[in-house]
This record gives C-alpha cells, sequence and structure tokens, in this order.
C-alpha cells in the first residue's frame, strides 16, 4: 500500500465509477479499492475537512454549506400526482465528501427482525406497497457487525430486551448519560419502560488517530472537527485513498450515466466546477447519490433503449418513497440540565418497536430517544419555546435564558408505509442552476403514519410528566412536506417487475449498474437508517467483488 493518491482520467477506464461519497458511497470505495479494484468516485459538492467545518450557525444551518442549496438545487412539491408541483424546499442532504453522514445526528440503531418479513406477519395494508425483503436480519448481521467495529460505534450489548441478535459486542462503552438521558430513564422505569444506552456512531474512546468525542455541543448538523463522528469522511474515505487506487473526484456533478448500443453502462456523465462536461469512463457503475438523487440521475439518463428512464423498464424508479414517521414532545424542567454540551442523545427506548395491530388500530412501530439538539440560535428563533412565549421584548429574552439550559426534547421515530404514488420525479418545468429537471417530490403520509406518530408523541408527554416536567407541548403532527430520511425509491427484490435492483445491488434491467444507498429499503425500519445504509453497502462491496471475480459483470 502506498500513501499517494491516486489520479486518473476521464479517459481512463477503470474498474468502477462510484457516484456518492456518502455513508454508502465511501464504504463501496474503500472495500473496492481495498480488494484491488481501481475506482473513481464522483461527489457534486466540495471536500472539505475537519479544518473546514465551523460552528458558525448561519454558515451550516442558513447558507447550506454542508448540504444541498435550494436556489442551486431547486425543488417542487405536490401531494397527489394529479396536483401542479409548487416551487418548495422539499429535502435536505449532505453535499460534500462524506455526505450526509458528516453532519447526522449518529443515532445508529439495527433493524430488528420484524423490518424484514413485516408484510409475512401483518399482511396486507390497504393503500400501501408494503412487501418483505428479499434478504433477512440474519443475512445482514454480520455486516451490521462490520459496520460498528469499522466505522466505529459505541453502545452496550444486551443492554434492551428488545434487541435483535448479535455475533459480537459493541467495540466501545457508550457515551456518557447525559442530564436528559438521566430524567428519561428515570422516569420511563418508572413507567414500566425499558430504556437504554443510545448506540452512537460517535466515538467514546480514541481509535486510529480518531479523538474521542469532546462535548463541542455542535453536533446534528455540523461537522466533526476532532473525527470524533464516525463519518464516511473519517472513517471510509481515507482508507479508500491510501490503497492508491481509489481517486476522490469532488466538484463533480453527474447528470447522466452513459450506456452503449448492448445498454451496458461505460461511465458517467458529469459537469466539473466550470461547468465543463465530462464521461468517466467505467467497467461497472455504482450509484450512491441517496434515495433522491439516485432516482433522479436514472431518470435523467433516458435514452431510446431507456425511454422512461435507466432501469425503469417498469416504471418503479423514484416510487415507494418512505420519510419515516416521527414528533417532539418538549418540556421545561426547574433544574438547570445544561445540555446543549455534548452529542444530542445518550438514553433510548424500543418497548414500541412491534405495536400489534390489533390492539393500537394501526400498522407500525417505533423508539422514543431523549436529547437537546438545538443551537442557540434556532432555539432562539423560536423552535425551542412553548406555544404562547411573546416573540419580543422583556419576556421573550426572558424565556430565552430560563428555558434554553432547562428544556429536554422528546423525539419518537416511526415507520413510514410505502405507497407507489409517493415519489421522487422529474418536474417538466422548473431547472436547475445546470439547466437540468428539478427534484419534484409526491407525497401523502399513510393514515396509519399520522396515527403512529399522534400516539407515540403522547407518549412522549407521558414521559415528561413522569419526569417532573414543570412545563410541557409537542409540535403538532401533520402530513409531511420535508424529507431527510429519503428511502425506497429503487427498492431491492427479487421481482423484476415490482423492484428495480435484485439483492445483490444490481440493477434487473442493465448488467453492469448497481444502485446502494436508501434508495435500495424495502421497508422504513423504524427511523434510523443510516446503520442499514451501511451495512448494505459492505454486503454489496462483497457481492459486487465476487460477480467481478467470476467475470459476470463486464463479460
Amino acid at each position: 500500500m502506498t500513501d499517494d493518491k491516486a489520479r486518473y482520467q476521464p479517459s481512463d477506464e477503470v474498474d468502477f465509477v462510484i457516484i456518492g461519497s456518502g455513508a454508502a458511497g465511501g464504504i463501496l470505495a474503500k472495500e473496492l479499492s481495498t480488494n484491488g479494484f481501481r475506482v473513481v468516485v464522483l461527489e457534486q459538492g466540495p471536500y472539505l475537512t475537519e479544518s473546514d467545518f465551523s460552528h458558525d450557525e448561519i454558515k451550516i444551518l442558513q447558507e447550506d454549506l454542508l448540504t444541498n442549496h435550494p436556489k442551486l438545487q431547486p425543488n417542487t412539491f405536490r401531494k397527489t400526482p394529479d396536483e401542479k408541483a409548487k416551487p418548495q424546499r422539499v429535502l435536505v442532504y449532505g453535499r460534500a465528501v462524506g455526505g450526509t453522514s458528516n453532519h447526522f445526528t449518529a443515532n445508529f440503531w439495527r433493524f430488528h427482525e420484524i423490518d424484514f418479513v413485516e408484510r409475512s406477519k401483518v399482511g396486507p395494508i390497504p393503500g400501501s406497497t408494503l412487501v418483505d425483503w428479499p434478504i433477512t436480519y440474519a443475512d445482514l448481521e454480520p455486516y451490521y457487525t462490520k459496520v460498528e467495529w469499522e466505522v466505529g460505534v459505541s453502545g452496550l450489548e444486551g443492554a434492551s430486551p428488545f434487541d435483535p441478535p448479535r455475533s459480537k459486542p459493541y467495540p466501545m462503552p457508550p457515551l456518557p448519560t447525559k442530564s436528559n438521558g438521566v430524567l428519561f430513564e428515570r422516569a420511563a422505569r418508572k413507567l414500566g419502560l425499558h430504556p437504554f444506552p443510545a448506540p452512537m456512531a460517535i466515538l467514546s474512546q480514541p481509535r486510529a488517530g480518531r479523538s474521542a468525542c469532546v462535548n463541542c455541543g455542535f453536533c446534528l448538523g455540523f461537522g466533526c472537527e476532532v473525527k470524533a463522528k464516525s463519518s464516511s469522511l473519517a472513517s471510509m474515505i481515507p482508507l479508500a485513498e491510501k490503497t492508491g487506487r481509489c481517486e476522490i473526484r469532488p466538484n463533480s456533478y453527474v447528470h447522466k450515466i452513459e450506456i452503449d448500443s448492448r445498454g451496458r453502462a461505460v461511465g458517467a456523465v458529469y459537469f466539473d466546477s466550470k461547468k465543463n462536461v465530462h464521461l468517466q469512463k467505467a467497467k461497472a457503475v455504482i450509484v450512491s447519490a441517496n434515495g433522491a438523487e439516485t432516482p433522479r440521475l436514472l431518470l435523467l439518463s433516458a435514452s431510446k433503449k431507456f425511454p422512461d428512464g435507466l432501469a425503469n423498464s417498469n416504471g418503479v424508479v423514484g416510487r415507494n418513497l418512505m420519510l419515516n414517521s416521527g414528533g417532539i414532545s418538549l418540556g421545561v424542567f426547574d433544574e438547570q440540565l445544561n445540555d446543549y454540551k455534548g452529542f444530542a442523545v445518550s438514553r433510548i427506548l424500543h418497548d414500541f418497536y412491534e405495536l400489534d395491530p390489533q390492539k393500537v388500530g394501526f400498522y407500525g412501530g417505533g423508539g422514543l430517544d431523549a436529547r437537546f439538539d438545538m443551537t442557540p440560535v434556532n432555539f432562539a428563533a423560536g423552535a425551542g419555546l412553548p406555544p404562547n412565549t411573546p416573540r419580543w421584548g422583556k419576556k421573550f429574552k426572558d424565556a430565552i435564558a430560563h428555558n434554553f439550559t432547562r428544556t429536554v426534547e422528546i423525539f419518537s421515530h416511526g415507520t413510514s408505509l410505502p405507497k407507489e404514488d409517493n415519489s421522487f420525479s422529474l418536474d417538466p418545468d422548473l431547472k436547475d442552476a445546470w439547466g437540468l429537471p428539478a427534484l419534484r417530490m409526491t407525497y401523502k403520509d399513510h393514515p396509519d403514519d399520522i396515527k403512529l406518530a399522534k400516539w407515540l408523541n403522547e407518549y412522549g408527554l407521558q414521559i415528561l410528566d413522569a419526569a417532573g416536567a414543570k412545563q410541557k407541548w409537542t409540535y403538532p403532527i401533520e402530513e409531511q412536506q420535508f424529507a431527510v430520511h429519503l428511502l425506497g425509491t429503487c427498492r431491492m427484490g427479487a421481482d423484476p417487475k415490482t423492484s428495480v435492483i435484485n439483492s445483490d445491488h444490481r440493477t434487473h434491467d442493465v448488467k453492469n449498474l448497481f444502485l446502494c444507498d436508501g434508495s435500495s429499503f424495502v421497508t422504513s425500519g423504524r427511523g434510523q437508517p443510516t446503520l442499514t445504509i451501511e451495512a448494505l453497502a459492505f454486503r454489496a462491496a462483497d457481492r459486487i467483488t465476487a460477480l467481478a471475480k467470476r467475470g459476470e459483470i463486464s463479460a
């Protein structure tokens, strides 16, 4: 191995071009280059490093330093296909090397067995395209373990009676308990529930040239300046580059996958930082651009051979979008908690992971966590203040000064049912800064998702009450029009008529085109998808490596 970073020309036919460098793309780059393949990773955003990260809330949260920018890449929204979509920001995702893994909360839950076989267990649900995965939890368990040990996860084996089986404990102990975690744990136990230390993709101990968490307090939404957060940038990209076979090429905005007369992918067409167009040639293409941009790219790659979009002969690309349901309950306490310091979450519970539809009257399940993840500016802007709090004057200032150090949020995270019409597609009118059709989101929550979110939110209030909150309230549960989790839009399946990829992540239509990110999901899980995205990426790398070494990709 050498420290010299690989540099290829677009005309060089590499083994794999990977589109996207986030949770999945970083792992695939590391695994495939380690296995001896020549890899180019095309990332639409810049290559930022720890020295570029900042606690400037305006730059990060308002000016989109780390994320997609609505002026460059505008979106439209409609609830149903018969409506005219209107311009509206509908999603946020990481737009830099490392992707969304740079700035996520780092909640790191495994899926449970039920998530893979739910359709078989609960039966058909009217208004939903719910189906089983073509793989099981047992198939993915070794890869969950691989993620936890290679990327770096802190947690406690056996702490929850609802945990699925695991083959190995966590590599590091859990992060310290925060004030909100103490209150949450006491209150939950009082209610007969089973709180436990949150598994987090944040280091509780130093490892491999990375610092343990230093409790800076700017976690959700921000890049980690000490590499404690186990992002793709901190954990996988450096290993990929050290092979000398992987080039990370930032500021490369892919807008087409090129195919030949046989219908085989031959590379990726992209704009560089000066909007010059290049074709990076490759023997195979892997798209890990996220659950919105992956289907968009396939639809942008329409041709005579694939008039409705690449790998979309069945019309499934972009459909079955799932966002995860959820809600927030908040409470104010007499005591100073000072939870603005440090990471967001230290305690969660999974007592409601698998609810009985016959008992509660709706499908679904989820989990709760206690946190405080608001920065000073967005808290003062009203995000954390009780309803009817004055928004100016002395009473406004007093409320901010008192509540900022005394507020706890109970987040609920739940299932989201797939519906055929919920989708990402190309807007016929609006264009982005490169002249490409903008993303159009069509979304209307399944009624069961709304019922679940309200049910979990009410339980959040009960926990706050049991914890002794002096004031408590919830954000109203409304129809979702904004996406953070981007799941299910190129679903995995054995049937080419109803899915986009097979269990090897290979598209049914194009032999040397693979997809791996949140778009691959079949069900939504209970609200924390990143660990499963990364487990799928490690598994996909094994499957793709085996196919390549048998000559079954390029032949």
